[in-house]
């Protein structure tokens, strides 16, 4: 009996080829390659609660739930064959497939992540895996240039979809669901949790690494204290700067555009906000000598993170991923492990406090994408095209998924230093 055929739908994304050339073309790639990835993926997605519908055939693939629609087969298995997981998320920017409920396919994807690559696969990972360009080492020269591909997009950009704070990491809520007009209330919270754990008052010495756009410098200002707050965006120091000046703490508050290694003198607190995951799996233990370095006997730091299980970070640490080619340049998520042992092992520093709140982050991203996607004409109209948008919501849905999985966690971590240097 034959099997009914559907019609392949048409690419719906137009790319910009001088923008996006990794998105226009195809990647060169074996049909043995791409015949092997085709039957990968089928293998995987078979065991899986999600349904794959290939244009061209009758019956989606899976086990049921979430749909993903690929458009263009083809196209979608010779990305993945070449490129893996990069050549997954350029697939979906270029439109080959799509997903009425983007983050519950992705979550599905999340959940099973550990175990979707055979196990004698995980073990030959560095054969098959892209490395990690050495131009995204975060070295004292790159870090710059790094942060700059991100943060200095527009500060117009992150304004579109962020809270009138202009805090760009997790929030904290009282309850869920959330909607957006709780969200300023909820990042208050948070920083106040972390100026608690870091004891800022009155006359407390604050030094901030990873200055977002001032909302925490602000905060701890008016508790009484002074803050030197250091960031690598030039585009985040001038707006600030002038947000300092405009809430009246402009005595109170000095932006530096400094990178954290430069930075010298004693302070009694310090306080970095989901910053450790910019540094890079190499320069963790300088980071954390440097933060011992600066703070005054008797000090606490406290540190809010992004964090990984330490297995699937130590598989993946040397992997170049999508996120780090489009969106975050030599970023990688360090584990609690991790944390654990360089402090241990390179610093005086102790874990003193740890609070866990996964699921908060990922509310706080679906009020983030939700209000993104709501002003795609306003992103247009700043100049971002089509190809940054469907790359842009992909970040959102997949960081959103990772949270909801529990693949990945946020942390405040309050780290003391003794009395006597």
């Amino acid at each position: 009996m034959s099997v009914p055929v559907i019609p392949q739908a048409p690419r719906t994304a137009s790319v910009d080829a001088r923008r996006w050339p990794d998105v226009a073309r195809l990647p060169k790639s074996s049909r043995l390659r791409t015949a092997a990835a085709e039957r990968f993926v089928r293998h995987a997605i078979g065991q899986l609660p999600l349904r794959v519908r290939l244009a061209g055939t009758a019956e989606p693939i899976g086990r049921g739930g979430p749909l993903m629609d690929v458009r263009d087969p083809h196209a979608f298995f010779r990305r993945i064959g070449a490129n893996g997981l990069i050549g997954f998320g350029e697939s979906y920017m270029a439109g080959e497939w799509d997903a009425p409920d983007l983050v519950g396919a992705l979550t599905v994807l999340a959940e099973h992540a550990a175990t979707l690559i055979p196990e004698p696969m995980q073990r030959l990972r560095s054969l098959w895996a892209p490395k990690q360009p050495d131009r995204h080492r975060n070295t004292a020269e790159a870090a710059r240039a790094n942060i700059s591909h991100h943060y200095d997009l527009s500060n117009e950009l992150f304004s579109l979809f962020l809270d009138d704070t202009l805090t760009y990491s997790s929030a904290i809520f009282r309850g869920f669901p959330a909607d957006h007009q709780l969200l300023p209330a909820a990042q208050h919270r948070k920083i106040d949790r972390l100026l608690d754990l870091a004891h800022v008052g009155p006359g407390t010495q604050l030094l901030e690494i990873g200055t977002g756009w001032g909302e925490l410098a602000i905060r701890a200002a008016a508790r009484g204290a002074r803050v030197l707050t250091v960031t690598l965006s030039a585009e985040q120091q001038a707006l600030a700067v002038q947000r300092a000046r405009a809430a009246g703490m402009g005595d109170r508050v000095t932006v530096l555009l400094r990178d954290y290694r430069k930075v010298l003198g004693r302070y009694d607190a310090i306080v970095s906000v989901e910053m450790i995951e910019a540094v890079g799996a190499e320069y963790w233990p300088e980071y954390f000598m440097i933060l011992d370095r600066l703070l005054a006997p008797g000090g606490r730091v406290a540190l809010q993170a992004i964090t990984m299980p330490h297995e699937r970070m130590l598989a993946s640490r040397a992997t170049h991923t999508w996120i780090q080619k489009y969106v975050f340049p030599g970023g990688l998520l360090p584990s609690t492990e991790a944390v654990q042992h360089v402090t241990d092992r390179f610093t005086g520093l102790s874990i003193t406090a740890r609070d866990t709140f996964g699921p908060h982050y990922a509310e706080t991203l679906r009020l983030w994408r939700e209000r993104f996607v709501a002003r795609a004409a306003e992103v247009d109209a700043l100049g971002f095209d089509e190809t940054f948008r469907r790359m842009w919501n992909l970040y959102l849905a997949y960081s959103e998924a990772g949270f909801r999985s529990g693949y990945l966690d946020v942390q405040q971590l309050q780290l003391t230093k003794g009395p006597t240097a």
